[in-house]
């Protein structure tokens, strides 16, 4: 006779890490953390998420039952998935109900994959028209530049990620599961490190943070370490391998524009996709002149004007476009 799967919704799993159980939901829980190897990660990835939202808990201003309603529309209705089911909202379960809501939102796309699991269906996660954050169920994080998108499906011999726009990742670290990254014709592999993906007019950009990862394109591949990055054309046969030394890459994550020694061209290339605009520079012999600044959470304008005043450049605006002079 074939086994049925056991479903745990959410809330029973918060009240097992608090241990306030009944009998029969404690023997429920265990039975489906025996029942198969990814309830046991998945549930190791809900326990490691829960101790840091106990630490956020005192402080957040989260509404509980929104971040429970937001969790159900992520997931969906399906006749097969975990049904959620509301907590009694007195007194005694608030503190918890904070608790539980912040794991949920925190949990992001883990929660919604670990569903999806039983569909057979894979993770896709798209940012739209802003920067978006998020856990993926191997237990990594991504941050999503705008107009990205990325699909995950895991299974026992890799976690395997399709790429499309530009994307940061902090990987968790799995030797016996490697992280593999496909964007364009490019093969980005690492078992655990951080790294910048960009995949701009078929150009593939791959940025290392910390650690050290592994690009292939033709069977041809190039071992990158901390500070150094490949360049992948749609022409190239083979990745190039370079040194890097700017920050700019993590814009859209940090929100800071970090210039050691950039050139301006860089500066201006990077401003335009960041704000959408059209920065032109006119005078030639500027484009390669060493800019030394950085910029946090600054405005286009007050970053053009201490450009500007600092490096002795005129900037107009002539219609759509504006003119570095």
């Amino acid at each position: 006779m074939k086994k049925t799967s056991t479903h745990i919704n959410d809330d029973l799993l918060v009240k097992h890490l608090l241990d306030i159980t009944t009998p029969s939901e404690k023997a429920a829980v265990t039975a489906w953390l025996a029942e198969k190897e990814e309830h046991q990660r998945y549930f190791e990835h809900f326990r490691l998420i829960w101790e840091e939202s106990r630490k956020l808990a005192a402080v957040s201003t989260v509404n509980e039952n929104d971040a429970w309603s937001r969790f159900q529309q992520r997931v969906g209705t399906n006749e097969n998935t975990t049904r959620i089911v509301k907590l009694d909202t007195g007194i005694a379960w608030r503190p918890i109900l904070r608790i539980a809501a912040i794991l949920i939102v925190m949990m992001g796309a883990a929660g919604a994959w670990f569903i999806s699991q039983n569909r057979n269906t894979p993770l896709i996660v798209s940012s739209g028209e802003q920067i978006k954050q998020d856990v993926l169920p191997d237990g990594s994080q991504v941050t999503l530049n705008k107009q990205s998108t990325i699909t995950y499906a895991g299974n026992r011999k890799q976690r395997s990620v399709k790429l499309e726009g530009e994307a940061f990742f902090n990987v968790a670290q799995d030797p016996g599961k490697p992280f593999v990254i496909k964007v364009n014709d490019v093969t980005v592999t690492v078992l655990g490190t951080s790294f910048n993906v960009k995949s701009v007019h078929g150009k593939t950009e791959v940025i290392v943070e910390t650690g050290a990862v592994e690009v292939t394109k033709n069977n041809n591949s190039v071992q990158l370490k901390q500070h150094e990055k490949a360049v992948v054309t749609e022409q190239q046969t083979a990745p190039s391998k370079q040194s890097n030394t700017d920050e700019l890459y993590s814009y859209y994550r940090t929100q800071t524009f970090v210039c050691n020694n950039t050139p301006l061209w860089k500066l201006v290339e990077i401003l335009n996709e960041a704000y959408g605009v059209n920065i032109v520079i006119a005078n030639n012999a500027k484009r390669d002149l060493q800019i030394n600044s950085t910029f946090t959470n600054s405005s286009l304008d007050s970053t053009l004007k201490v450009i500007g005043l600092t490096y002795e450049i005129a900037v107009e605006k002539q219609g759509s476009q504006i003119i570095l002079k």
